[in-house]
C-alpha cells in the first residue's frame, strides 16, 4: 500500500475530493492510523491525542474514524465482544493473525489469498463482495513470556 506518508497523502486527497475539512484533529487521527501497526481502537487513538488536544472528545475521534471508513480509507476489524480495531495502512480485506492473550494483531503477507478468493468464486458461483480471514492464536511474545514464567517456577 506504500509508506505511511503515501497513505497519509492518499487519505488527504480523498478528503479534499469529497469536500471534507482538514482540521488539525482530523489530520492527527489520520497520522496515528497510517503510522500504527497495532490496529488501534477508537479509545486508544483518543488517548494518544489527549496531550495535544485535551478538549477533543471521544465522539470526535469516533466520527472521524467512521468518516474515513465510509471513504474506504480505513478497515474496521470487528470482534464478537463489540470491540473494533482499525487499520489505516491496508484499508482493504486482508488476513490478520490475532493473539487471544494480548490482542495483538499482525498482518501476515499471504500472496495466495487472491487465488483463494478466485477459487471460492469459481466453486460457489458467488460474486465475492468482501472477505475476512482471521487466524487466532498466541503470539511469539506471549509464548516467550509463558515459557519464561514456567522456567522460573522450577
Amino acid at each position: 500500500m506504500g509508506s505511511p506518508q503515501q497513505r497519509y497523502q492518499q487519505i488527504l486527497c480523498k478528503l479534499r475530493e469529497s469536500n471534507h475539512k482538514l482540521t488539525p484533529q482530523r489530520l492527527a487521527i489520520i497520522d496515528i492510523l497510517v503510522h500504527s501497526r497495532s490496529h488501534p481502537t477508537v479509545e486508544a487513538i483518543f488517548e494518544m491525542l489527549q496531550e495535544d488536544f485535551p478538549t477533543m472528545s471521544l465522539a470526535t475521534v469516533y466520527r472521524n474514524v467512521v468518516l474515513l471508513k465510509s471513504l474506504g480509507e480505513v478497515l474496521e476489524i470487528g470482534f464478537p465482544d463489540g470491540s473494533n480495531r482499525y487499520d489505516g495502512n491496508k484499508p482493504y480485506p486482508h488476513p490478520h493473525a490475532i493473539c487471544v492473550r494480548c490482542k495483538k494483531i499482525v498482518d501476515p503477507d499471504l500472496r495466495a489469498l487472491g487465488n483463494l478468493t478466485a477459487q471460492v468464486r469459481q466453486r460457489t458461483g458467488f460474486k465475492i463482495l468482501t472477505h475476512r480471514l482471521d487466524f487466532f492464536g498466541v503470539c511469539r511474545d506471549c509464548l516467550q513470556s509463558e515459557n519464561q514464567t514456567k522456567g522460573v517456577g522450577r
